[in-house]
């Protein structure tokens, strides 16, 4: 005997197969038609930091390749927390891009008992933008030429030596100094790092650990002084700085990256567009050689890729933040 769905159920069953290949041809007619209106790069932190200035070329570039405008606006606090969880609530249709970097989504994770956002359920992952290596940097009226110098002056100065920070990475960056240099070292939070940097020009730190974008145009107009890079090879934004392990700091290794991200639920055929529009951009030679010149390695990668690279840093910051000693806030 032959059975009939219930009325509504019957409904429902044929819509879904009716559907089906309605919604598979919808889709790519929905990323033909994305950007039909501006879209806006949201930086989690100040003008002038690698963030920004990775946004700004960027954005250039990808409006000129849509035809459509890209708004770059910097919420800046939180450690990037402000931004991130504000790109989490965005609409998932294309039109909010978030300039995600290792402190808002690794990081945080660990400095922090609470986040306002999920690092890893709350974004689409889209594309790596850049890698860069982070300098050790200090106020010229320190007498210190290395990293043995600095190391012995903090250590024969107990609690004269601060280090400034402006984002999560920063600061774990420089309590994992304090703990590995073994010195009595003062750290001093600032609302961002271009801030932190300009406190260390105006000797009200006397250190930080930063990435080479703003500090770079410090360094060589003297203003202040580069001492040690922070990733396991000599970088070829500064080849004549030594590593920190060379420097006789081993266990020190860390690096930054630039990442776009969609918020969670946005059609794949936008994120899709807007990663091979993001790939062709990092990979024009004036845009590497722009951001080389910041201190900026260029790079891409897949939506796949930056995934793991999430979650793989997340874990590996969660182990740095323990060895520093931080306690979650």
């Amino acid at each position: 005997m032959s059975r009939t769905f219930p009325h509504p159920l019957r409904r429902a069953v044929l819509a879904a197969i009716v559907g089906a290949p309605l919604l598979s041809s919808v889709a790519p007619v929905f990323a033909q038609a994305w950007p039909e209106r501006p879209i806006r790069f949201v930086v989690p932190f100040a003008a002038g930091s690698g963030t920004d200035i990775v946004a700004r070329l960027v954005g250039a570039k990808l409006a000129a390749a849509l035809g459509q405008p890209v708004v770059v606006e910097n919420k800046v606090g939180a450690s990037g927390a402000i931004a991130a969880s504000a790109v989490a609530r965005a609409a998932p249709d294309g039109y909010t891009v978030f300039m995600a970097t290792q402190t808002t989504q690794a990081s945080n994770a660990g400095m922090y008992k609470r986040l306002p956002y999920e690092p890893i359920k709350d974004f689409e992952p889209v594309t790596l933008l850049g890698t860069i290596p982070l300098l050790v940097v200090i106020n010229p009226s320190i007498p210190a030429n290395d990293m043995q110098q600095l190391i012995a002056w903090a250590r024969s100065h107990p609690g004269k030596l601060s280090c400034g920070f402006g984002t999560g990475a920063a600061q774990v960056t420089g309590e994992l100094f304090k703990t590995l240099s073994k010195a009595d070292i003062l750290l001093v939070p600032y609302k961002s790092n271009p801030q932190a940097l300009m406190a260390v020009v105006a000797n009200e730190v006397g250190m930080m650990v930063v990435d080479p974008g703003p500090s770079l145009p410090l360094i060589e107009a003297g203003k202040v002084r580069a001492l040690a890079v922070t990733t396991a090879k000599r970088s070829r934004v500064a080849p004549g700085l030594p590593t920190l392990a060379e420097a006789g700091m081993p266990g020190y290794e860390l690096s930054a990256w630039y990442a776009a991200l969609l918020p969670a639920g946005t059609p794949a055929p936008i994120r899709d567009r807007l990663h091979a529009e993001l790939a062709k951009i990092v990979a024009m030679p004036d845009v590497r050689n722009t951001l080389g010149a910041a201190g900026i390695e260029a790079a891409s990668s897949s939506p796949q890729e930056l995934s793991a690279l999430m979650s793989t840093e997340m874990q590996k910051w969660a182990v740095l933040i323990r060895n520093a000693g931080i306690t979650p806030e």
